[in-house]
């Protein structure tokens, strides 16, 4: 199984040396998250202090950003890192569209579809020379000066992976793009009975093959030295589960295993401001549900028996004085639980 880690991202001067000691701890890629901070220049300062390591933002929100600039952003970090970068994309929910990013919202699966394909349009415009000629549902790009191309990078097309919880975006997922990043609110049976047959129901729209599409497994990992640090790890999930269960958009996941009310209460609570009384409502079995947790000695086998057969990649975070030599310890061990992913396919 391949095992991201979080890139810091307020600091910009602690992102070229935690890079850097990742890859040589042997984690597979570097993530950046859009939250407080911006999504791309971290990735760019660890992008110059490593060789091997992908860079990802997982996920960075589209629609407030024209596909042509989000197409800039990617191809100077696909080229700088030399065919490293991976861009991770995410629709965002109705209201912070509409209410943070001040943008009008439509149907996000087929606008996210519309989206991918315009970047691909871009993309080969750039590295091929040839006509910018894309004519889609939501984007209509037809205009690419010289003066505004960036030259060939001769390597492969930039991945595209989107976010997606509904089963419409899955099947978009497994349609037009290489890899999906599955929320954190996702259970196992969630992936067994909804994920996985939406995304092949996409995959076999488009005649592309399984081993090429990467799936990112959701759900949270909480681990550390001993049962103490389990616990307060465990507290932090506990938050943020309570948090996405407010929101609307994942109630499918919380009905599959009969939480409704639950959802229904978190979110009048959080209408109301009652933020800090949300996580009391989380019982440890739910908590269970969507975390794979347990000390160093027993995380690896959490996670195969969370994530096993299922999910090509985890998240998997250490704190800043965990040695060296133990994040190379588990990082292996994790890496050795068996998964269906080969590589990317993006071929001009």
């Amino acid at each position: 199984m391949r095992v991201f880690t979080m890139l810091p991202m307020r600091h910009w001067r602690e992102a070229g040396p935690f890079g850097a000691a990742a890859e040589a701890a042997g984690f597979d890629a570097l993530m950046t998250v859009e939250l407080g901070h911006d999504v791309f220049t971290p990735l760019a300062f660890a992008a110059l202090a490593t060789e091997r390591i992908e860079l990802t933002p997982s996920i960075a929100v589209a629609f407030p950003r024209s596909p042509t600039v989000m197409a800039s952003q990617a191809w100077d970090l696909h080229a700088n890192s030399t065919g490293r970068f991976v861009l991770g994309l995410g629709s965002q929910v109705k209201g912070h569209n509409e209410r943070r990013f001040g943008i009008p919202w439509s149907p996000p699966a087929p606008r996210l579809r519309d989206y991918v394909r315009a970047l691909r349009a871009l993309w080969r415009c750039w590295e091929t020379g040839g006509k910018l000629d894309y004519r889609g549902e939501h984007y209509q790009l037809t205009l690419m000066t010289p003066d505004f191309s960036p030259e060939p990078t001769g390597l492969p097309m930039v991945p595209i992976t989107i976010a997606a919880v509904g089963e419409a975006m899955l099947r978009v997922a497994g349609e037009v793009c290489d890899g999906v990043r599955l929320h954190p609110l996702c259970s196992r049976r969630y992936l067994e009975e909804v994920a996985l047959p939406r995304i092949a129901e996409g995959i076999e729209r488009s005649g592309r093959c399984q081993a090429n599409f990467d799936v990112f497994g959701g759900g949270f990992v909480v681990t550390g030295p001993d049962e103490k640090t389990v616990s307060e790890g465990v507290e932090w999930a506990r938050k943020r589960i309570a948090i996405y269960s407010s929101t609307r958009t994942y109630a499918p996941i919380l009905a599959l295993h009969g939480l409704e009310e639950i959802g229904a209460k978190l979110h009048a609570m959080s209408v109301a401001g009652r933020w800090n009384d949300m996580p009391a409502e989380i019982t440890d079995d739910v908590v269970r549900i969507f975390a794979a947790c347990g000390t160093y000695d027993e995380i690896a086998a959490a996670i195969e028996t969370r994530y096993g057969g299922l999910a090509d990649a985890i998240e998997l975070n250490f704190p800043p004085s965990t040695p060296a030599g133990l994040q190379r310890e588990l990082v292996t061990d994790v890496r050795r639980i068996p998964h269906r992913f080969e590589g990317f396919d993006t071929r001009w």
